[in-house]
């Protein structure tokens, strides 16, 4: 779902990036209200590298086809809508920066398409669907499988509207807005039902953690100490255990960019010589260690960032 440089024309690419910036401030906004007594505050990094890993374990759709989880729904489940958006934020903007996955210039459309976008929608289906079924685990698992599965669908939604005004190719918004939607939406269920999984196991352990079931009766309260040594054991283990074992095939994006005809419009990023690029360490090659290893770099990168965002906002809210 990465929008390559290339793919917008400069207008269109810098007005969607004013709008995720009026998105950026107000989740910055809206955290700082909230985030004075919210015990979730030390889970912020730890969600986004568990995240930014499982953004790298591309899963087979159909038809030499790829997909990855966005993790936009799942983090606003997890530490409130807002608070999922900033997390999300920095996972792609690490993305784009250090990793050369997605333009830098198209990274304002990409933090709306793949954060704001994500965690917004996914919480608005999410409550939903609470509102509407029992306080019960399996109405949350209901609602979370849906959140992800219309997340992807909606952020796929976006991206036809974009290259609608300004893509570059010529390719027709019918063809892609039609197989944008239908790529993305078995791409969501894959999504759904890894958020599931996560939030079950979640409910499981530590229900006090999932921000969308507080009104859940007979949560335990854990140490969020262990919870984060977990979580960062979560996150080597995905890097160095399963990443280097993920789907080779193009994702959803660039799949309907080849068959449509325009991904010959995309460029190089500027941050392609990064010594992280494409995800392996420059002079290891491309193999298991080097994919594990630029991995754990990324998911301490984007754990730290998340971590001293949402730190700051705490620290910037008046107490009392």
């Amino acid at each position: 779902m990465h929008i390559p440089d290339g793919f917008l024309n400069a207008a269109t690419s810098i007005g969607t990036g004013v709008v995720a910036a009026g998105g950026i401030g107000a989740a910055l906004r809206q955290t700082g209200k909230s985030v004075a007594v919210d015990k979730r505050v030390p889970l912020a990094g730890i969600t986004a590298a568990v995240i930014f890993v499982l953004q790298m374990l591309n899963f087979p759709v159909a038809l030499g086809t790829s997909g990855h989880l966005l993790g936009g729904a799942l983090a606003a489940i997890l530490l409130g809508p807002w608070m999922g958006v900033l997390v999300v934020t920095v996972v792609v903007g690490v993305q784009a920066l250090v990793f050369a996955d997605g333009g830098v210039s198209a990274i304002g459309p990409n933090i709306f398409n793949m954060a704001i976008v994500t965690a917004l929608v996914g919480w608005a289906v999410f409550r939903l669907v609470r509102m509407v079924t029992p306080a019960t685990r399996w109405s949350v698992l209901t609602a979370t499988f849906l959140a992800g599965l219309l997340s992807v669908v909606a952020s796929s939604v976006a991206f036809s509207i974009q290259y609608a005004i300004g893509g570059q190719g010529g390719a027709p918004l019918p063809a892609v807005f039609g197989a944008m939607a239908s790529v993305h939406t078995i791409i969501g269920i894959g999504e759904g039902a890894i958020s599931a999984a996560i939030v079950g196991a979640l409910l499981s352990t530590r229900p006090d953690l999932v921000a969308g079931a507080a009104d859940l009766r007979g949560q335990s309260v854990g140490s969020s100490r262990g919870t984060v040594i977990v979580g960062a054991l979560l996150a080597a283990v995905l890097a160095f255990g399963v990443a280097p074992f993920a789907n080779p095939n193009p994702d959803g994006l660039e799949r309907v960019a080849i068959d449509l005809g325009f991904i010959d419009e995309a460029t190089d990023p500027s941050t392609a010589t990064s010594p992280l690029a494409d995800y392996v360490v420059e002079g290891l090659g491309e193999n298991a260690l080097s994919i594990g290893l630029a991995g754990l770099v990324g998911a301490l990168m984007v754990a730290l960032v998340s971590w001293l965002v949402v730190r700051s906002m705490r620290r910037g809210t008046p107490t009392g």
